[in-house]
C-alpha cells in the first residue's frame, strides 16, 4: 500500500526582524517599568505623608494613592504582556512564523503592531481609572465643606456637593466597570498573543495580499494578518510561489483575484533579490 507524504514548508521569522522587534520590546518594557517605579515611589511617599484616621469624607492623598497604586499594577501588567509576546517571538524565530502543509495554513501575527495594542489598551484603561478618581472628587469637597466657619453656609454646600456626589459615583462606577471588562480582555490577550492559528485553504477560506500583509479569513476562525515583511526576502518569495500553486490547484476558490495580488508581490520580492545581489 502506498502513502503520499505532504511536504511541511515552515518559514521562521527574519533575524533582522527579531532583533528590532525585539529591541522595541525592551525598550517599552525598560519605559513601563520606570514609569511603575515612580508610580510606587510617588505611592509610598503619599501614603507617609497624611494621618489615616477615618473620616466619612474622601481625603485627596487616598486618591492620589489608589492612582498611583493601580498605574504601578497597570505598568507591571503590560510588561507581563510584552514578555508573553517575547515569547511568542522567540517561537516565531526559532520553530515557526508560517507552516504550509499541503492544504493546511498555520499562522503567527508576529507584527510590531502588537506593541502598540498593548499600549492603547493600558491608555484606555488608566484614563477609565481618572475618570473614577474625578468621579470622586465631590467626595473629597466635602472634607472642606464641613469645616467651613459658617455652619449654614457649610449646611448648605455640603447638601449640594453631597448631590454631586451621586452623580459622580454613577461616573465612578461605569468607569469602573469598563476598567474590570480591560482587564479581562486583558487576560485573553495574554493567552492570544503572538497565538498560532491553523486555517484549511478551501473554498471557505479568503486570502489577500495588499501591501505584502497576508489577510486570512476563515469561518469560525480568527482573522489574521501576517505582515510578510518580516520574512527573510527567499523566504517571503518561496511563500509566494507556495501560495501561488496552493491557489492554483485548488480553482482559484479562495479569491479569484489572488493569483495577481502574489504576482505583483512576487515581482516586489524579485526586485529586491536582484538589488540585492
Amino acid at each position: 500500500m502506498m502513502q503520499s507524504l505532504t511536504e511541511i514548508h515552515c518559514f521562521r521569522l527574519g533575524q533582522q526582524a527579531y532583533r528590532r522587534i525585539s529591541l522595541l520590546s525592551w525598550l517599552m518594557a525598560s519605559g513601563l517599568l520606570c514609569c511603575a517605579t515612580l508610580a510606587l515611589f510617588l505611592c509610598v511617599t503619599v501614603w507617609q505623608s497624611y494621618d489615616h484616621t477615618f473620616t466619612f469624607y474622601l481625603k485627596w492623598q487616598d486618591a492620589l494613592v489608589a492612582l498611583s497604586a493601580f498605574t504601578t499594577f497597570l505598568t507591571l501588567g503590560g510588561i507581563a504582556l510584552i514578555f508573553c509576546f517575547l515569547l511568542a517571538l522567540r517561537s516565531g524565530y526559532k520553530h515557526y512564523m508560517i507552516t504550509l502543509e499541503g492544504s493546511l495554513l498555520t499562522a503567527r501575527d508576529l507584527s510590531p503592531l502588537n506593541l502598540a495594542s498593548i499600549f492603547w489598551m493600558m491608555n484606555s484603561v488608566f484614563w477609565c481609572a481618572v475618570v473614577v478618581v474625578i468621579g470622586l472628587f465631590p467626595a473629597i469637597l466635602i472634607g472642606w465643606t464641613l469645616h467651613l466657619s459658617s455652619p449654614a453656609l457649610s449646611i448648605v454646600l455640603t447638601t449640594i456637593v453631597g448631590i454631586l456626589c451621586l452623580a459622580g459615583l454613577a461616573a465612578s462606577t461605569v468607569a469602573a466597570v469598563f476598567i474590570g471588562i480591560g482587564c479581562i480582555g486583558a487576560f485573553k490577550s495574554v493567552r492570544k498573543l503572538g497565538d498560532a492559528h491553523r486555517y484549511e485553504l478551501s473554498s471557505r477560506t479568503n486570502v489577500s495580499i495588499d501591501n505584502f500583509e497576508l489577510s486570512i479569513i476563515h469561518p469560525g476562525r480568527p482573522e489574521s494578518m501576517i505582515d510578510l515583511n518580516l520574512l527573510a526576502k527567499e523566504d517571503r518569495h518561496l511563500l509566494l510561489a507556495l501560495l501561488h500553486e496552493r491557489w492554483i490547484d485548488t480553482e482559484k476558490e479562495w479569491n479569484p483575484e489572488l493569483g495577481e495580488e502574489i504576482n505583483v508581490a512576487l515581482q516586489e520580492v524579485e526586485d529586491g533579490l536582484l538589488a540585492t545581489a
